[in-house]
């Protein structure tokens, strides 16, 4: 019987993987006060297996890094502590994970900031109204534009919270370059509208992105970073006028630092005579980037596993689903039935409902 592509070992740089199926980077929103909590423990041990890779959710670099009700942080030592029993729990299992870390920019508004101050980006263009999961309609406070001489310290923060991370025990991070947040606004020119060395140019919106990879790159090496990317996506207002050239040169630049892994986002499946089809634009950068490749994009046990067969990806990452199956690997590998997710429990604020109350199969 022919072994399921998903479920083959693969070799991450120094880190040793028994299979191909990755937790993609969830937003929980139960860390109470940014501070994460015992019943994360459970969440992500439930979906630790012996040899897999989990991606936290969303982790703040700092104060000015939130922009929504409790997500954990990873900036103070009291978020250091608390990430540590965690982290414990899914080695217990026999599991790696890494920590994503982010800064939303101007995905925030004034009640997030200290000081009731406006939030930072690139720019002073505010995002529209956008509607989320629960049908209600999400205003953000108009942005403030960082001064050429501030962003060497959101730069900086960046790399501290990379060094917590590990402090705390994690496996690695993952700079969180995607989804509309503070480095796709810099990446994106339909954010960027800066004149400076930060606008203009693809190589001048990519500085940013750049230098905070060099300096985590610098304080943790290479082989404990990688970095999330959706060239071709639209959230929060950020799209780019040329989406394959942004992605091609951040592909190929990102080989000067060793990273570990490129996680990329597919655009959603396509329709076609009633099947799915993966639209595969990502081979392109899978081609030009030399560190593992993982792909993101609402993959399913076929597709994910066609995917990793045919060479266009190392890795898949996995999200609603696996939010939904703690036991995805085992479902996978037996071809049983999935549990259903429920959209409506993804954001509220109960330790159990909707987080670790997923039946498994035994």
């Amino acid at each position: 019987m022919e072994p399921i592509p998903l479920l083959t070992p693969y070799k991450m740089g120094q880190l040793n993987l028994a299979h191909r199926i990755v937790l993609a980077p969830l937003t929980r929103q139960r860390s109470y006060g940014n501070v994460p909590q015992p019943h994360a423990a459970l969440y992500y041990s439930q979906r630790a297996s012996a040899g897999g890779l989990l991606i936290t959710e969303a982790t703040g670099v700092s104060d000015t890094a939130q922009g929504y009700r409790d997500t954990p942080g990873v900036w103070t030592a009291e978020h250091v502590e608390a990430w540590k029993p965690i982290v414990d729990a899914v080695h217990a299992k026999g599991a790696l994970i890494f920590c994503q870390i982010w800064h939303v920019g101007r995905v925030s508004t004034y009640e997030y900031q200290p000081g009731g101050a406006a939030p930072l980006s690139c720019t002073d263009k505010g995002v529209g109204p956008q509607m989320s999961y629960d049908g209600r309609l999400e205003e953000f406070a108009p942005p403030r534009r960082l001064k050429v001489e501030e962003i060497p310290a959101i730069v900086d923060d960046f790399r501290k919270a990379a060094r917590n991370a590990i402090d705390a025990g994690f496996d690695g991070v993952e700079i969180h370059g995607a989804n509309g947040y503070l480095i796709e606004q810099f990446l994106k020119d339909s954010a960027n509208d800066r004149t400076d060395e930060y606008g203009g140019s693809i190589e001048n919106r990519c500085r940013f992105a750049l230098e905070v990879v060099d300096a985590v790159v610098k304080e943790v090496g290479g082989h404990r970073v990688g970095i999330r990317l959706s060239p071709f996506t639209d959230y929060m207002d950020c799209h780019d006028s040329d989406p394959h050239a942004l992605a091609l040169h951040m592909s190929t630049k990102l080989n000067n630092y060793n990273i570990i892994y490129l996680h990329m986002v597919e655009l959603r499946m396509a329709i076609v005579d009633g099947r799915r089809v993966v639209p595969k634009r990502l081979l392109p950068y899978r081609e030009a980037f030399k560190g593992t490749f993982m792909a993101n994009g609402g993959y399913d046990r076929e597709e994910g596993g066609k995917v990793v067969a045919d060479g266009y990806t190392d890795l898949v990452s996995f999200g609603r689903s696996f939010l939904a199956n703690p036991d995805l690997p085992k479902r996978f590998e037996i071809g049983a039935e999935l549990n259903k997710y429920d959209r409506m429990t993804f954001y509220i604020s109960d330790p159990v409902i909707g987080y670790t109350d997923y039946p498994f199969l035994d």
